[in-house]
């Protein structure tokens, strides 16, 4: 539990999923909330304003002057990932952002911190030391990977012997005036255990996979919470779970700019995985609002149609008065990955821009004739003769006669990570609306609030502050 007098602190707090899930954990605030962007800042202040803000380095705040004398029952921190993650490749790395996660040896160090807990990539077990490739270019040493990482381990527990290679980067991370180097060597006493936990399997809609640390000194045990969704548990939640059926899809077809030809291979890709080969393509609920189909037999006089009415008649073998059924599959614009179906969770979401949509085919009953209808740009890896493709439902054919797409919206990545629906991302705390870009990115960065919750209320048992 957390006593009345100590604080939580969420360092490197972005926009708030951290905060979330740890107000929910413990019912209380979070009292301190430090991150140096400030459009994360003021996401943060807006859902959060009972919290203290400092929009700067996690460096520049002294842990003293801002705990002013009281103690920490709980600490959390999410140093910067991408320098460890996988998906940065062959790039260069930045060693002093590698080096952010010093930043709770500092607080440990400087205030009492009862326990802490630490979210990274999975990577971020093979912390290591850099090597210069080109001047001012450094890349991990693949002989000494773990080596920082098992250092920063010592640090915070038993020890760390001064013939150990990771001092030079300790004290450049931590500086010249920092006062207790003589406890570093003889270890501050924490008891550590970590994991790599997959959100999907806390009942969140997305596969994200991160590394969880968790530190106490307090002599309680550490706790993981158990898994509630996956086999022989609770089914997982899925991308269908989180789409907002009622925003229309484009036409990949006769648009004033025409989608990049990679996007269309990669449509045509998954159309034929998620869709034609599928045994049990997914089918948008009947409940749900698709808003309508578009028809391109004639770009002249061109028709959009209700989905959940009877289509108009759009050529002499199909008539009027037989229902639409619609098909919907997840698009990633990312890598050689095609995406997924839409009754899986979503795949991780990255804080740099748009790489998810969703793909809907409108299907209407197949009767085996010649003149089924066409779209005048077909893709060629689907259409077979004179139409685009047949698909089997429950031993029933259906032809695509239209193919739309749509990038998902910022409020659906959100819903994604497990953010409450009330969470506030369109408009800032001064009234003015926040850009997606902007809205991606704090999503992107952020810590699942449900995930956080878990662990929180794993390793805090009686959730609540209380009087010392």
């Amino acid at each position: 539990m957390i006593q009345h007098n100590e604080l939580v602190v969420d360092n490197f707090a972005g926009g708030g999923g951290a905060s979330t899930g740890i107000a929910m954990g413990l019912n209380c605030h979070v009292d301190i909330a430090i991150n140096h962007d400030p459009a994360a800042i003021d996401m943060h202040k807006v859902n959060h304003p009972e919290t203290k803000h400092y929009c700067e380095s996690v460096w520049d705040v002294d842990p003293i002057e801002a705990c002013n004398g009281r103690p920490v029952g709980l600490a959390w921190f999410s140093p910067d990932c991408k320098h460890f993650s996988k998906a940065k490749g062959g790039t260069p790395v930045d060693k002093n952002i590698r080096g952010l996660a010093w930043v709770a040896v500092r607080w440990a160090a400087l205030v009492p911190v009862r326990v802490f807990m630490l979210e990274n990539v999975e990577e971020f077990l093979t912390w290591g030391p850099v090597v210069e490739v080109t001047p001012g270019k450094f890349k991990p040493c693949k002989e000494r990977k773990g080596e920082t990482f098992n250092a920063f381990l010592k640090v915070l527990t038993t020890g760390l012997p001064l013939s150990h290679p990771a001092w030079p980067e300790i004290k450049a991370a931590l500086g010249d005036d920092f006062p207790h180097y003589d406890r570093l060597v003889t270890g501050l006493g924490y008891k550590i255990d970590y994991k790599v936990l997959s959100a999907c399997d806390y009942g969140i809609p997305t596969i994200r996979k991160r590394l969880f640390l968790v530190a106490r000194n307090d002599g309680m045990p550490i706790s993981w919470p158990a898994k509630s969704h996956g086999p022989n548990l609770k089914p997982y939640k899925t991308a269908a779970d989180i789409i907002d059926w009622s925003i229309p899809v484009k036409s990949i077809f006769n648009r004033k700019r025409p989608l990049a030809e990679n996007t269309m291979k990669r449509i045509a890709k998954g159309l034929e995985r998620f869709v034609l080969n599928s045994e049990s393509p997914f089918l948008v609920p009947d409940e749900c609002n698709v808003p309508f189909i578009t028809e391109h037999a004639n770009s002249s006089s061109q028709r959009n149609m209700p989905a959940d009415e009877p289509l108009r008649t759009i050529c002499a073998q199909v008539k009027g008065g037989h229902f639409a059924l619609v098909s919907s599959h997840i698009i990633k614009l990312r890598g050689d990955n095609l995406g997924h179906a839409t009754n899986e969770p979503v795949h991780t979401i990255s804080a740099g821009g748009f790489h998810l949509g969703e793909v809907r085919a409108f299907l209407v009953e197949y009767y085996g004739t010649g003149n089924a209808h066409r779209c005048d740009k077909p893709l060629h890896t689907i259409t077979t003769k004179d139409r685009f493709g047949i698909v089997t439902v429950k031993g029933e054919h259906y032809q695509i006669i239209d193919i739309g797409m749509r990038m998902l919206e910022p409020h659906e990545l959100f819903a994604a990570q497990g953010f409450p629906s009330d969470y506030i991302i369109s408009h800032d705390s001064a009234g003015n609306k926040i850009t997606k870009a902007s809205q991606v990115a704090r999503c992107g960065n952020s810590v699942c609030p449900s995930l956080a919750k878990a662990l929180v209320e794993a390793n805090f048992k009686e959730a609540v502050r209380v009087a010392a």
